[in-house]
C-alpha cells in the first residue's frame, strides 16, 4: 500500500526529473499552494521550477517566498533570469533582496539590471506578459484571467527555458479551440533586439517590420522585456531632433538647458572647422580680386549665387538624410540618387537662372553679366544638388552619422562652387561685361 511519504517522494522525483512539466502543473495552483509545495523541495529544484514558470507568476512567487528559501534559491538561478525577475518587483523589495544576497552573487546579478543611458535596456519594460508554448488554449485563458494586466493585446510565447519562440494576439487565443496548444497558434517570425543595442536601432526595426512593440532578448534568445509603442514614438521624436542638431554641428547630447560651458565645448570645434572652410571660400574670391575690382557689380551679385546653390544643396541633403534614416535607400544606391538630385537641381537651376537673368538685365542692362550669372547659377546649383546627395552617402558608407555636420561640409562645397563658377565665367568672358 502506498503511504503519504511514498507519495511525496514520488512527487519530488517527478519534479527533479521533469522540472518543465512540473512547472506547468504548478501554474494551475494558487501562489500560496505553490509556495507551500516549494518548502519541501531542495534549493536547486526550487530554482529549476522558478526558471521554468511564466515570468509573471515566477516574479509573484519570488516576491512572497520566505527570505531563507529565497536567498538559497537565488544562488542556483542564472544571473540573467534572477535579474529579469527582480526587475518585476518593487524598487524597495528589489534592493532588499540584493542587499541580503552574498556580495559576489549580488555583483553577478547587478550588471544585468544596469544599462547605459542611450541603450535599448533603458527603454524596455520588464513587466511583459508571456506564456509557455506547451500550454493548451484552455490553460492559457485561465492564466490570462488570473495574471494578465488589464490592457493586453498580444502574448509573447516562450519555451520552458524562457527563450522567445513566438507571438500570439489575444483575439486569436480566445477564438481558438480549447484543446489546441499555443505552439500551433503562435506567429513565429518577429523582430528582436539586444538590450545593449543603441536606441536608434529601435526606429529602424519599427519601420522595417511595421510593429507596435519590439521584444528585447539576450544573446541566447531569452526574453528580457519589450519596447512599447509609446517608447518607440518617443525615440523617433528624439532621433528627428538629434538630426536637426547634428546637421549644424551641435552635439546630440546638448539640451536647451544644458550649461553654457557644455554647449561651448561641444559647438566650438565645429565652428572652428567652419571658420577654416570659410577662409577656403574667401580664398576663392581672392583669386579673382582683379576681376571684382574691375566689375564691382560682381560683388553685389555674389550672395545671390551662393544663396541659391546653398538652398539647393540643403534640399537634396534633407531628402537623402531622411531616406537613409528610414532605410528607403542604401549607400550602394548612390548613383541613382545622385543622378536624380542632379536632374532636379539642373531643372531648378535653369528656371532660377532665367528669373535671375531677367532681373539682372533690368538692373544692369548688360547682356554679358546676364549670361554670366545665368550660366553660373545653373552650374553651381547642379553641383550643389549632386553634393547634397553624395555627402550623406559617403558618411554612411564610412559608418558615420550621415547627419553629423553634413551641412557644414555642404556649405563649403556650395560656396566654393558658386564663387568659382560665377567669378570664373566673369573672368573668361570679361570682355562682354564692358
Amino acid at each position: 500500500m502506498t503511504t503519504i511519504a511514498d507519495s511525496e517522494s514520488m512527487h519530488q522525483v517527478f519534479i527533479a526529473k521533469f522540472p518543465h512539466e512540473a512547472a506547468q502543473v504548478f501554474e494551475s495552483y494558487s501562489s500560496q499552494e505553490i509556495i507551500d509545495t516549494l518548502h519541501s523541495l531542495p534549493d536547486n529544484e526550487v530554482a529549476k521550477i522558478i526558471s521554468a514558470m511564466s515570468p509573471t507568476l515566477a516574479a509573484e512567487i519570488i516576491g512572497k517566498l520566505p527570505e531563507p528559501l529565497l536567498l538559497n534559491c537565488f544562488s542556483h538561478l542564472q544571473s540573467t533570469v534572477a535579474a529579469s525577475l527582480l526587475q518585476r518587483l518593487s524598487k524597495q523589495k528589489r534592493e532588499n533582496i540584493l542587499a541580503s544576497l552574498p556580495l559576489q552573487l549580488s555583483a553577478d546579478i547587478s550588471p544585468f539590471m544596469e544599462y547605459s543611458e542611450d541603450s535599448v535596456g533603458m527603454l524596455m519594460d520588464v513587466k511583459y506578459f508571456s506564456l509557455s508554448e506547451d500550454l493548451t488554449v484552455e490553460e492559457a485563458i485561465k492564466q490570462v484571467r488570473s495574471h494578465a494586466p488589464r490592457h493586453l493585446n498580444e502574448i509573447y510565447i516562450i519555451d520552458r527555458g524562457q527563450i522567445l519562440v513566438g507571438l500570439l494576439p489575444l483575439r486569436d487565443l480566445f477564438l481558438a479551440p480549447s484543446e489546441q496548444t499555443l505552439a500551433v497558434l503562435m506567429k513565429r517570425e518577429l523582430p528582436t533586439i539586444h538590450p545593449l543595442e543603441n536606441q536608434e536601432q529601435v526606429v529602424e526595426i519599427c519601420h522595417e517590420w511595421k510593429v507596435l512593440t519590439i521584444p528585447v532578448t539576450d544573446l541566447d534568445g531569452r526574453l528580457l522585456g519589450i519596447i512599447r509603442n509609446q517608447d518607440i514614438i518617443q525615440v523617433e521624436k528624439e532621433e528627428a531632433t538629434i538630426s536637426m542638431q547634428t546637421m549644424v554641428g551641435a552635439s546630440k547630447d546638448e539640451r536647451a538647458l544644458s550649461s553654457p560651458w557644455f554647449a561651448i565645448r561641444k559647438r566650438l570645434p565645429w565652428l572652428q572647422i567652419n571658420l577654416l572652410t570659410a577662409f577656403l571660400a574667401a580664398s576663392v574670391v581672392g583669386m579673382f580680386e582683379d576681376t571684382i575690382a574691375k566689375f564691382t557689380a560682381l560683388a553685389v551679385l555674389l550672395p545671390v549665387v551662393a544663396g541659391q546653390s546653398g538652398n539647393t544643396g540643403a534640399q537634396a541633403l534633407a531628402v537623402v538624410c531622411r531616406g537613409l534614416a528610414l532605410k528607403d535607400i542604401r549607400p550602394s544606391q548612390w548613383l541613382p540618387v545622385a543622378l536624380k538630385e542632379s536632374y532636379v537641381a539642373l531643372g531648378n537651376g535653369v528656371a532660377v537662372a532665367a528669373t535671375t537673368g531677367a532681373a539682372v538685365f533690368v538692373w544692369s542692362g548688360s547682356w554679358g553679366l546676364t549670361a554670366v550669372i545665368g550660366g553660373s547659377m545653373v552650374i553651381s546649383m547642379l553641383m550643389a544638388g549632386f553634393s547634397g546627395a553624395i555627402i550623406p552617402m559617403i558618411l554612411r558608407s564610412l559608418n558615420q552619422d550621415p547627419a553629423q555636420s553634413s551641412s557644414i561640409i555642404l556649405t563649403t562645397v556650395t560656396d566654393v562652387a558658386g564663387f568659382f563658377s560665377f567669378l570664373g565665367l566673369a573672368t573668361i568672358f570679361s570682355r562682354f561685361l564692358e
